[in-house]
C-alpha cells in the first residue's frame, strides 16, 4: 500500500486560532491585574533588563500568583486553557480538513509554534488534534508546581520548529538530528509540502521562511476589528505571506476555501512528482 504524502500546517496560537493572548482569559484576571498592567509591566523589566520577552512574561506570572496566592501547578495552567476562547469554526477545523486531504491522497498533521504557553494550549478542546505543539513552558517540581520557564519560544526561535517538522526531529531534546544534514529531497515533509498561519509581525520569520521555500504562508486578522484588516494586508505587499484572510474557520469560510485550494495543488504536484520518476 502506498504511503500518503504528509502535509503539514503550522499554527501560531494567540490571535490566529483564538482571539487575544491566553493569559488574559482568566488567569491575570485571578492574579489581581487587568492585561494592559500585565503587558505594560512585562514590557519594562524586558527593557530594564534587557531580557527575553517570553522569559520575563512567564516569571512575572510565576512571581505575581505568588504575591496574589494563584496555585501554578500544571494542572491548573490547564484549567485556565479551558476558559480560552477559540474562533468560529476552530473546533472542527481540523476534521474537516484532514477528511478533505484523505480524499487527495494526503495525510494532513496539524503542529502549533506558539510564544504562548503549552500547559494552557493543552487545557482547550482542540489539543488532541496536534502532533506536536511547541509552545513555552515551565518546569516542576516534584508537586507538580511551576519553579521556572523550561522553554522560552520568541518570534525568532519559532523557525527550529519548522525545520524540526521537515526533518522529522520532532523531539525537542533532538538535537542530533535537526543538525544533521539531510538532504532536502529526503527530508520527510518538504517545504512545499507545508502551511503556516499566523497573524501578524512575530510570525514574520515563519512566514518568510515557509513562503521562500516553496510552502504557503497564510496571514488571519480579526474580523469586524479597525485597521485589523490594512495591517495584515502589508504582509502581502510586502511580500511576507501568500494569502489573507479572517480568522474565521467555518466551513465556507475563506480560509477553508485557501487551504482546500493550496491542498489540491499539493496533491497535483505529488502526482507530477510520481509520474516523473516512472520507469
Amino acid at each position: 500500500m502506498r504511503k500518503l504524502p504528509i502535509v503539514a500546517i503550522a499554527y501560531d496560537f494567540d490571535g490566529t486560532l483564538s482571539p487575544g493572548n491566553m493569559q488574559e482569559h482568566s488567569f491575570i484576571l485571578d492574579i489581581g491585574m487587568t492585561p494592559r498592567e500585565f503587558w505594560k509591566l512585562a514590557e519594562q523589566l524586558s527593557k530594564k533588563h534587557e531580557a527575553d520577552s517570553v522569559l520575563t512574561y512567564m516569571n512575572l506570572m510565576l512571581e505575581k500568583a505568588d504575591e496574589a496566592n494563584v496555585p501554578v501547578r500544571r494542572q491548573d495552567f490547564k484549567n485556565h486553557g479551558k476558559s480560552i476562547e477559540l474562533y468560529e469554526g476552530v473546533d472542527t477545523w481540523f476534521n474537516r480538513i484532514n477528511n478533505y486531504g484523505k480524499k487527495l491522497g494526503l495525510k494532513v498533521e496539524h503542529f502549533i509554534i506558539s510564544s504562548g504557553l503549552r500547559e494552557m494550549i493543552e487545557g482547550t478542546s482542540i489539543a488532541g488534534k496536534f502532533r506536536r505543539i511547541y509552545a513555552s513552558s515551565f518546569k516542576y517540581d516534584q508537586n507538580e508546581v511551576a519553579e521556572w520557564p523550561a522553554l522560552a519560544i520568541n518570534f525568532t526561535t519559532k523557525t527550529q520548529y519548522l525545520f524540526r517538522i521537515n526533518k522529522g526531529a520532532l523531539d525537542i531534546f533532538d538535537e542530533k538530528r535537526i543538525n544533521e544534514f539531510i538532504k532536502m529531497e529526503d527530508r520527510p515533509i518538504p517545504f512545499k509540502r507545508m502551511i503556516f498561519v499566523g497573524d501578524g509581525n512575530t510570525d514574520i520569520p515563519c512566514f518568510s521562511l515557509v513562503k521562500s521555500l516553496g510552502g504557503h504562508s497564510v496571514v488571519v486578522y480579526k474580523p469586524r476589528t479597525k485597521g485589523a484588516k490594512e495591517k495584515a494586508a502589508k504582509l502581502v505587499k510586502d511580500g511576507r505571506v501568500n494569502f489573507i484572510v479572517p480568522a474565521d474557520y467555518s466551513k465556507d469560510s475563506h480560509i477553508m476555501n485557501v487551504v482546500k485550494a493550496i491542498l489540491d495543488k499539493i496533491a497535483s504536484d505529488c502526482d507530477l512528482d510520481r509520474l516523473g520518476i516512472q520507469d
